[in-house]
């Protein structure tokens, strides 16, 4: 959505409302909590941009129309994960439930995450097992943090944690914008026998406010074609299993 701000200068109401597949209540809701953010001042019947970063987006307001290469990122990712009876951890994120969605139909699948979304869309599953963690439910993204989501995941081990991320680069890693996010991620990440970072390639290079999760820490790294070349084989460099699926363009988490 601040995509479409910053292209536009100023987008009206209605126009954002088509575009979101959102009712004016709920934009109206987003738009104030976005203001508060000091992301995008609104006006007369409409909204326009202030932050360039496009930083903690909720995510009722992220851009759905990279659909297509976010499942095709996410479908690389599953297919990582080993037949047989599996536990996969996953944090929030439009690419992770994409994940989980491929993982669906297996069987003696057991899904951990903080993710409202993401539980509420596995546990219809019946070769599903989900738990979900407690914690502080962040309204921006869905997700549960604080103690009680960090205890749940270091008492649990799982084979696989699949992360999303809103920077991944060379240098820090993978990151995020809000810090109970990234804590959240690192205990997952701990107790985890294998660690995958899925993300678009606008993410890659890109360094954001908390670390997730460092290199050495991480097993594979799954994104696509845009992600700079460069930033890829330094991350490959450093021991990371790299997989590019060709796209024509990324997105949000």
């Amino acid at each position: 959505m601040l995509s479409t701000l910053r292209d536009q200068g100023e987008v009206a109401s209605q126009q954002l409302c088509e575009q979101l597949g959102v009712s004016p209540a709920t934009l109206r809701r987003d738009l104030s909590e976005l203001e508060g953010q000091g992301l995008l001042q609104r006006t007369h019947g409409g909204a326009r941009a202030l932050d360039p970063s496009g930083s903690d987006i909720p995510v009722r307001l992220r851009d759905h129309r990279t659909i297509a290469a976010k499942r095709r990122i996410a479908q690389r990712a599953a297919a990582l994960i080993p037949a047989g009876p599996q536990s996969v951890a996953l944090t929030g994120g439009i690419t992770t439930q994409e994940v989980a969605r491929s993982l669906k139909g297996r069987p003696n699948m057991t899904i951990v995450t903080n993710s409202l979304t993401i539980a509420a869309d596995c546990v219809v599953d019946t070769h599903m097992k989900v738990f979900m963690t407690g914690g502080l439910v962040r309204a921006n993204s869905l997700e549960a943090v604080g103690p009680m989501s960090e205890y749940a995941f270091q008492v649990i081990t799982v084979g696989t944690a699949v992360l999303g991320a809103d920077g991944m680069s060379a240098d820090v890693g993978a990151t995020t914008y809000d810090e109970a996010e990234a804590r959240t991620a690192i205990a997952m990440a701990a107790n985890a026998q294998r660690v995958i970072v899925a993300v678009d390639g606008s993410k890659i290079g890109k360094v954001t406010l908390a670390r997730m999760t460092a290199l050495d820490r991480l097993d594979h790294l799954v994104t696509d074609s845009t992600a700079d070349p460069s930033q890829l084989e330094r991350i490959a460099e450093q021991g990371v299993h790299v997989h590019v699926v060709e796209v024509t363009s990324g997105g949000d988490r």
